[in-house]
């Protein structure tokens, strides 16, 4: 079907550009038309339109609009200036120009050097089968020739576009094809070679032992111009073959045909076929663009797969010498192994590195049973017998891999370690992995109804995969319950945790990894706390084991609260004795009175805390009671000192000011730490109207809600032990404080410790509408900012940068201002002055 050593093309006189969509009739799926469709002896078969450029890889296959090429002028068409040719050896293709024509055998190449002006090169080929198809690889330069196809009796048959194309014929005999120059003012070169679909000039035959696993494949070379090579062969009706993609240059494809020479599958890149109609059959591989291809075809056959080494079910544990290898396994390529299970079950495919080498499994039949990707958990083999699990490379780095794989079955026990119990005081379990592809099975006990919980959390990073399966190995909760935690166990008995790490660094000997399963209905070994008080210590003292048992005395809402040994907020979840989620941590609304179960973590199944994780637990009524008012004219008086003594500790102050008042906080400008505690301000139903994170320090607060109203305080991470002072100002209404005069005098105020703000008034009729204000320390230490309020209680200006002096301007609104001087909490003089700004000029 093709000659060897084709000499390449020369060089045209003159180039014209290349027509892409010339192309379009060249490709592979084209070339195999086959009898019986509906065309008449003669008529040219339509090919699909082109989609991607020439040397793109084909993702889809030959003749699908993501296969179809765009060619520009190929390696071996290049065009020179002067028509030339050199001696051929004997058995070459014809070269001399004036060889270009007549008799043509099926696989020859001929190669013309030129042709030019009216010339007309004319062939003849010789049909020996009726209602042939005459495969065609016709390599020339963009449309610049016409060439034609012809019977005996003269009749056009078709037209050969340029590289591979196809012409249906009529009855068997002699045609001619007519090479010419579509404009005569062009000289050009051009190869050409022809064969037949039903009676190829040769074709190899594929015994039955190329279609096992350790077949080498078959390798070969198709020489410069070929039309391609044709392989026969015999397989079972119903055979699914592993196609191999083949290598060797851009666009080297083909397709399976049947008996009828019907299209079966695309042979090109990798893929299954399954040969659904029966043989004998032919492959017709070709490169489109008829350039020289050296390519291996390897066509492994999964039905009732043969050279594939033995995969040993492993047990749990380390799998010892029950691991299968693949070495410098390159891109695409498939690795098979061999399992055969004793009955019906779910079974792991643990494969090291598990980047980049997707598996599947196929029956004896080779029906796929599963895949990676839709197998995460396991794989459900559905019956006993012989499986094949196949491994295949697609590393988009281009360099081989080394792996490991390991199949363990999920109804088997072999290595599970020794049952464990569920109740919360338990210490973590230590599970140790010694090889990359090992399964841990950790077996507990349950009953009907219980929600169990579990945990993992690798000691180094790494992820941990873990799931619950029962006595058979299948999943204890295949459709859990998105909205709550947990698994409910549908039945008494034993149950399973499979567990592993998901990935080895290449220096490990054994990684660990912590683990805990609990049950989260009536719950078993949490400490029970009950609400405390604000302004003492949590109720919840510093502790461990990861879960408390709350008694609530009466339903309603509390605060709650979980914190490690340095004050740093955990998060946790409540829930009811049957295990169901009832709130999460801060705020938690309680319906009837009784026994909850908390948990810090939740149900964070990444996160293992072991007994010697300490934390304390503040549950506390959400409306505060037991709390020391305070004034709410803080500039005026000392301010309120507290102190807290404990990690978790919160206090409260009843405030003053009556509802729709806006307040604000103040404290010393140099406080921080433990003395500058958080501030929550609640109305009388505990509903939250504003913090110090916002509007307390950098706005104003209005009391909407029910009188009274509370200020709650915690204290900062880390710095949790200590005093503080705290003092809070009602900034609406008409101010009552001192009036700051106009000019260079202005006032001077004394602060300190326990006066660290300074509260003066600009009437109406004493201001213009934009003021300039200054303020100066005088004496002592420190530093100050200034502040500057509307009747309203709005801060229109301010709070400016802590400074010992600084001037700003200010665009006030009508009626009366608060000016309010926050000082360091040490004694010092300050110079308060403010003079008209008038107005912009910009």
């Amino acid at each position: 079907m093709r000659a060897v050593d084709a000499p390449r093309p020369s060089r045209r006189i003159r180039r014209r550009l290349p027509i892409p969509t010339l192309i379009a009739a060249t490709l592979v799926s084209a070339v195999f038309a086959v009898p019986g469709t509906a065309l008449a002896a003669g008529q040219p078969v339509p090919v699909a339109e082109p989609a991607t450029t020439a040397g793109t890889t084909p993702t889809g296959p030959i003749g699908s609009p993501e296969a179809t090429p765009s060619p520009e002028p190929q390696p071996g068409t290049a065009r020179s200036s002067s028509p030339s040719a050199s001696p051929e050896p004997s058995g070459s293709p014809r070269a001399a120009a004036a060889a270009c024509g007549g008799t043509l055998a099926l696989g020859e190449v001929v190669s013309c050097p030129s042709i030019s002006g009216a010339e007309r090169h004319v062939y003849t080929v010789t049909s020996t089968v009726d209602g042939d198809t005459l495969l065609a690889q016709h390599r020339q330069y963009g449309d610049t020739l016409s060439t034609r196809v012809t019977s005996a009796t003269g009749e056009s048959t078709c037209s050969l576009t340029g590289y591979q194309s196809r012409c249906r014929l009529g009855a068997a005999g002699s045609y001619t094809i007519t090479v010419s120059l579509r404009d005569g003012e062009e000289t050009t070169d051009y190869s050409l070679a022809v064969d037949s679909l039903l009676a190829p000039s040769s074709c190899t035959d594929l015994p039955d032992s190329f279609f096992s696993f350790a077949s080498p494949g078959h390798s070969a070379t198709m020489p410069t111009g070929a039309v391609g090579d044709c392989y026969r062969f015999e397989q079972p009706v119903g055979s699914v073959l592993h196609l191999a993609a083949p290598g060797g240059a851009a666009w080297t494809q083909g397709q399976i045909l049947d008996a009828e020479y019907e299209p079966l599958c695309t042979v090109g890149y990798a893929t299954e076929c399954t040969l659904t109609r029966p043989g004998p059959y032919r492959l017709f591989l070709q490169n489109i663009y008829g350039e020289e291809s050296s390519y291996t075809l390897r066509m492994p056959r999964i039905t009732n797969a043969v050279g594939c080494p033995v995969l040993p079910l492993a047990a749990f544990g380390d799998p010892g010498n029950a691991v299968g290898t693949g070495t410098d396994v390159e891109r695409d390529e498939v690795v098979c192994h061999a399992l055969t299970a004793a009955g019906a079950g779910g079974v792991i495919v643990r494969i090291s590195p598990d980047q980049s080498l997707p598996w599947r499994i196929y029956d004896a039949q080779g029906q796929l049973v599963c895949a990676e990707y839709d197998a995460a958990r396991y794989c459900g083999l559905p019956a006993a017998g012989a499986y094949t699990l196949l491994v295949q490379s697609d590393s988009m780095l281009g360099e081989p891999i080394d792996y490991q794989v390991a199949v363990t079955g999920l109804a088997q026990t072999q290595g599970c370690t020794e049952a464990a119990g569920t109740t919360w005081d338990l210490p973590a379990l230590l599970v140790q992995q010694t090889s990359p592809v090992q399964t841990h099975c950790q077996p507990f006990e349950g009953e009907a109804g219980d929600r169990i919980v579990h945990y993992t959390a690798p000691t180094r990073y790494n992820e941990a995969h873990a799931w619950l399966v029962d006595e058979t190995g299948k999943l204890a909760c295949p459709d859990p319950d998105w909205d709550q935690d947990g698994c409910v166990l549908p039945a008494t008995g034993t149950y399973r945790m499979i567990s592993f790490l998901r990935h080895w660094p290449g220096d490990s000997d054994e990684l660990t990894y912590q683990m805990q399963i609990r049950r989260l209905s009536e719950a078993e070994g949490c400490p029970v706390i009950t609400p405390g008080a604000y302004g003492a210590a949590p109720a919840g003292a510093l502790g461990g084991i990861r879960c408390r048992v709350l008694d609530i005395p009466a339903a309603g809402s509390y605060l709650l609260d979980v914190v490690d040994q340095e004050n740093y907020q955990d998060y946790a979840r409540v829930y009811d004795t049957g295990g169901r989620r009832v709130c999460g941590t801060t705020y938690c609304e309680f319906r009837q009175p009784g026994r909850y179960t908390m948990v810090v973590g939740g149900s964070g199944s990444g996160q293992v805390l072991n007994n010697d994780y300490r934390y304390a637990v503040a549950l506390l009524p959400r409306v505060p009671s037991g709390c020391e008012q305070v004034s709410d004219n803080g500039y005026a008086t000392a301010p309120y000192r507290g102190n807290f003594q404990a990690a978790g500790e919160y206090h409260c102050l009843r405030l003053s000011s009556p509802a729709g008042a806006r307040i604000i906080e103040l404290e010393p400008g140099d406080a921080s730490g433990v003395a500058s505690p958080s501030v929550v301000v609640l109305d009388s139903t505990g509903a939250q109207l504003c913090d110090s994170s916002w509007p307390l320090r950098t706005y104003s607060c209005q009391l909407n809600g029910t009188a009274p109203f509370y200020a709650v305080l915690s204290a900062p991470e880390r710095s949790f032990v200590g005093p503080y002072a705290k003092a809070f100002a009602r900034v609406d209404g008409p101010p009552n404080c001192p009036v700051l005069p106009a000019g260079t005098t202005g006032s001077t105020v004394t602060t300190g410790a326990d006066r660290f703000a300074v509260c003066l008034s600009l009437p109406a009729d004493q201001r213009g509408s934009r003021e300039s204000f200054t303020y100066r320390r005088t004496s002592g230490t420190g530093d100050a900012s200034l502040s500057v309020f509307d009747a309203s209680g709005i801060r229109y200006c301010g709070p400016s940068p802590q400074s010992v002096e600084r001037t700003f301007t200010c665009t006030l609104p009508a009626g009366p201002v608060t000016v309010i001087l926050e000082a360091d909490g040490v004694d010092a003089t300050y110079q308060l002055t403010h003079q008209s700004a008038g107005t912009p000029t910009s």
